[in-house]
């Protein structure tokens, strides 16, 4: 049986969201500081994007499917005027694709306005939902963004002020969100107690900047300060920047992603203080160690998987090389509606350079093998270039258990090493050699930190209580908890 007779439609894990904010419209106009900002975070989403603008407690936003620069033109961006702005990149990880769950969400109720970012995925918004449904509550989204929306807003008008409501509201909900609220006078940043998702803060001229990565910070010309810690609520005004901390996790246990730093986060970036780029070389030295090849060259599958070659080329002393190229005018890929067409996709995107590979022994490196549709082709990709061995190595472990935080990995019915072993994965990939992340090495990751990591999908030891609700489709009654 050959991995491409799986009923399995993508490979490869979605990207998360992104949210970015600026308050101040210190020598950049706002609406520019985050189109600016969310160009530097599209990879983290790229079904739909918007930009909420805040001109003296009147909010106006504009919002549609597409990039980032689909969507917004001079014109557009011109015609955001305002002090400050939130901004959002999304892929849906809850709830549909279409317009109406583009965000930020903006909310008019009895205190104001308020308009709202999120990146994450609550656990218990199934539940909150219902009961606020009950209560007449009526939901013009099918996200769980709106959930946070509607609790803020309640809370709002028996707290005596926004941040407490922020507060209040957060000791309702549970999984994780890194959050962007923006109310007539003020910005709130907040992150999940846990911190699953990264936030950061950072400074230009006198405007204070936050981004789910450094990154967008570096593209808008902003210092960073610092990152928002897990349970941290920072509220921003015309006094200043002042913090909150609430709901810490009782263990005192960071649990952010651990595909942060595999995957989701630009090269560039710093995730919590660890250099993006530096953790992904380590995860091929640690590939090296563990998984050692008798090849001639080491290449990358672009883009994730050409940090962890360059490491796995020191580590080895096996010469790296560029041996596969990247199509990136090529949308996404990962869904078509004929197999022949999905194999087609591959070579569109990614092509051998046969210069490189013919005649040589080679270690490929890619980040994770999810559904395992893909794979085998980049195998063959690389034999009909002319290779006289493939043996890959993947930079994460084997997953065989679900995501409820964000992340789009899906039940383990449709997880490859759940069905099969590493061996037979080999066999299906058509490699000869074939090696995964050992998962009780990932917390080399983390450069000598002493940050924590969620390793859920690897392990199935989930930080939080998943409501039985919200396990149906992926995996109801068999997780573990910590």
């Amino acid at each position: 049986m050959s991995i491409n007779s799986h009923k399995y439609f993508s490979e490869g894990l979605h990207e998360e969201c992104g949210v970015f904010g600026i308050y101040g419209n210190d020598g950049l106009s706002p609406a520019y500081a985050c189109y600016n900002g969310l160009l530097s975070l599209q990879h983290r989403g790229q079904e739909s994007c918007g930009i909420s603008v805040n001109d003296r407690g009147v909010i106006s936003s504009h919002k549609n499917m597409g990039l980032v620069n689909e969507v917004f033109s001079n014109e557009i961006l011109d015609s955001l005027k305002g002090q400050m702005a939130i901004a959002h990149v999304r892929y849906s990880t809850a709830g549909g694709s279409v317009r109406e769950n583009s965000q930020p969400l903006v909310m008019r109720y009895v205190k104001g306005t308020l308009a709202i970012a999120h990146n994450g995925n609550l656990t218990n918004a199934y539940e909150i939902r219902r009961e606020l449904e009950h209560r007449g509550a009526i939901f013009q989204t099918t996200i769980d963004s709106e959930v946070i929306a509607y609790l803020v807003a309640r809370e709002r008008v028996k707290a005596d002020s926004v941040e407490n409501a922020v507060e209040r509201a957060m000791k309702q909900i549970d999984g994780a969100y890194s959050l962007l609220v923006m109310s007539p006078q003020k910005m709130i940043a907040a992150r999940d107690p846990h911190g699953f998702r990264p936030l950061c803060m950072g400074r230009l001229g006198k405007s204070v900047v936050f981004a789910s990565e450094t990154c967008a910070l570096d593209a808008c010309g902003a210092e960073f300060i610092r990152d928002v810690e897990p349970g941290e609520i920072v509220v921003v005004d015309e006094d200043g920047i002042r913090s909150i901390k609430t709901n810490c996790p009782k263990d005192g246990k960071k649990a952010l992603c651990v595909f942060e730093y595999i995957y989701f986060a630009r090269t560039d970036s710093f995730i919590d203080g660890i250099s993006v780029y530096e953790s992904r070389k380590e995860a091929g030295r640690i590939l090296a160690r563990e998984f050692p090849a008798d090849a001639d060259i080491v290449i990358g599958v672009p883009e994730s998987g050409i940090d962890a070659a360059i490491g796995y080329s020191e580590e080895s002393g096996i010469p790296y090389e560029k041996g596969i190229v990247k199509n990136g005018y090529i949308g996404r890929t990962f869904i078509k509606p004929t197999q022949k067409e999905r194999a087609k996709s591959v070579r569109l995107k990614l092509n051998p350079i046969c210069s490189v590979i013919k005649g040589k022994r080679v270690v490929v490196i890619d980040d994770s093998i999810v559904r395992g549709t893909t794979c085998d082709r980049i195998v063959r990709m690389l034999r009909d270039a002319g290779a006289k061995e493939v043996h890959l190595r993947i930079s994460s472990p084997p997953f065989v258990w679900p995501c409820f935080y964000g992340t789009d990995i899906p039940s383990r019915d449709e997880l490859i090493a759940v069905k099969h072993s590493v061996e037979e994965i080999c066999k299906l990939t058509g490699a000869d050699t074939l090696g995964f992340f050992p998962p009780e090495k990932l917390g080399g990751l983390l450069l000598g930190k002493s940050c924590g990591i969620c390793d859920a999908c690897f392990s199935g030891k989930y930080p939080t209580k998943v409501p039985e609700k919200t396990l149906e489709g992926k995996e109801r009654g068999c997780v573990n908890f910590a």
